[in-house]
C-alpha cells in the first residue's frame, strides 16, 4: 500500500522532469543548428568578402565599376575580420575597436587561427594575402543562449518548487496542529471528568493501591494531553539538567519492555545543563527508545549515551535490534514512514519536529549495523 502511494506521489515529478528534459534536449538541438545555418552564412560572408579584396587589390582598370564591389567589402558590419601581408604586417582589420594596438590585433590573430583557417588571396604580382577571422557577436552570444534559458528555466523551477515546497509544509503544519489540538481536547475531556471521580474515590474508598495506580494513569494522561497542546504553538524552553529527565524516561520505558532487554544510561557527568522542554523531549526519548524495542526481537541491549561539548549536548540512542536498511535511512523522520505492519509512521517525524523545529537542534540515524548497532543521534544546542 506505502509503496503504491509513493509511486503515485511520485507522478508529477516524474512529468515535470520528462516535460523538462523534453524542453532542454529541444532547446539545445534548435540552438545547435541555428548556431550551424549562421556559422555557414558568416564563413560564406568572409570567402566573398575576401573575394572583393583581392578583386580591389588585382584592379587596374580605372573604367571599371568597382560599386558592387566596395558594397560586399562595406556591408561586412558584424563578422571580425583581420586582412594581413604574406610578411605578418596587418594591412587591414573590421568590426574591431578602432584603438586596438597592432600586438593586440596580433593576439586575436593567434585565437583565430586556432579556430578557423586563414582565407588566402592570391594578388597578381604573386604575392599573398591572408584573411583571418572569427565568429560575430551574434554568433558567440547565440551559442550561450542554451545557458541563459537553463538559467531562467532553473530560476523558475526552484522558485515554483520552493513555492510548493512551503504551501505543502505550511498545510503539514496546519494538519499537525489540528490533529494535536484536537487529541488533547479529546483527551482532556474525560481526563477532567477522571480527575473528579478520583478524588471522590479517594474519601470514600479504602483501596489505596488502586487508587494510586489510577493516579499514576491520570498523571500519565495530563502529560499526553500536555505534550499534544504545546504541538503547533511555541513551547516554552527552560535551562535544565538533561540527565534526570532520560533517566526518568529510560525507567519508564524499561517497565514497559520485556526484562529480556537491558537499559543503561552512560554519561561522565551527573549534571548537563541544556535548554529544552521537558515534556516535549520526553517524547522524543521515549518514542526513540519505543523503535529500539521493537527493534529488537526478544532480548538485546538499549543505551543512552550523553556527551558535553561546549556548545552541544550530543544524546545517542542505540541499540542492537535489526537495524534500519540505507535505503530507508532518509525516509524515516518522514510522517507516514513505517516499516512495520502495524503503525502511523508518526513517531520519528514527531522526534524531527520537536527536536528541529522546537529546540532547534538535529537528529539524524548516524549508524546502523543490523543486530550490532543502531545509533538515533540527537544534538542540542547550549
Amino acid at each position: 500500500m506505502d509503496t503504491k502511494l509513493n509511486y503515485i506521489r511520485n507522478i508529477p515529478f516524474k512529468t515535470l522532469v520528462f516535460f523538462a528534459l523534453t524542453i532542454v534536449v529541444s532547446t539545445l538541438w534548435y540552438t545547435s543548428h541555428l548556431v550551424k545555418k549562421l556559422k555557414i552564412e558568416e564563413q560564406k560572408k568572409v570567402a566573398l568578402w575576401a573575394k572583393a579584396t583581392k578583386e580591389l587589390s588585382n584592379i587596374n582598370n580605372s573604367n571599371y565599376d568597382l560599386g558592387f564591389v566596395f558594397e560586399v567589402v562595406n556591408n561586412n558590419n558584424t563578422v571580425p575580420v583581420i586582412q594581413v601581408s604574406e610578411d605578418g604586417k596587418i594591412i587591414n582589420k573590421r568590426n574591431f575597436k578602432k584603438n586596438m594596438s597592432d600586438s593586440d590585433l596580433k593576439k586575436q590573430i593567434r585565437l583565430m587561427k586556432k579556430k578557423y583557417p586563414p582565407i588566402e588571396i592570391e594578388l597578381i604580382g604573386g604575392e599573398k594575402e591572408y584573411i583571418y577571422y572569427k565568429d560575430s557577436k551574434l554568433l558567440q552570444n547565440l551559442k550561450y543562449f542554451p545557458l541563459f534559458i537553463f538559467s531562467i528555466m532553473g530560476a523558475f523551477m526552484l522558485l515554483a518548487y520552493s513555492t510548493f515546497s512551503t504551501a505543502r509544509i505550511a498545510q503539514q503544519n496546519k494538519v499537525w496542529t489540528g490533529m494535536a489540538k484536537e487529541t488533547a481536547h479529546q483527551i482532556g475531556t474525560p481526563l477532567s471528568s477522571l480527575v473528579g471521580w478520583l478524588e471522590y474515590l479517594k474519601k470514600n474508598d479504602k483501596s489505596q493501591k488502586v487508587l494510586f495506580e489510577m493516579e499514576k494513569d491520570v498523571s500519565r494522561l495530563t502529560v499526553i494531553a500536555a505534550r499534544f497542546s504545546k504541538i503547533g504553538s511555541e513551547p516554552k524552553l527552560e535551562k535544565q539538567n538533561i540527565i534526570p529527565i532520560l533517566e526518568s524516561s529510560l525507567t519508564y520505558m524499561q517497565k514497559r519492555a520485556s526484562s529480556k532487554i537491558n537499559f543503561e544510561i552512560c554519561t561522565e557527568k551527573s549534571d548537563i545543563e541544556v535548554f529544552l522542554n521537558k515534556d516535549l523531549f520526553e517524547w522524543v526519548i521515549e518514542n526513540i527508545i519505543k523503535n529500539s524495542i521493537d527493534a529488537i526481537n526478544e532480548s538485546g541491549k538499549i543505551s543512552v549515551k550523553v556527551k558535553d561539548d561546549k556548545e552541544t549536548v550530543t544524546v545517542d540512542v542505540v541499540d542492537n535490534g535489526k537495524g534500519i536498511k540505507k535505503v530507508f535511512s532518509h525516509k524515516i523522520f518522514e510522517p507516514g514512514f513505517t516499516s512495520k505492519r502495524r503503525g502511523w509512521g508518526l513517531g520519528l517525524s514527531l522526534v524531527k519536529r520537536i527536536i528541529k523545529d522546537y529546540h532547534r537542534g538535529s537528529v539524524d540515524l548516524h549508524k546502523s549495523i543490523p543486530h550490532e548497532e543502531t545509533i538515533i543521534r540527537l544534538v542540542l544546542n547550549k
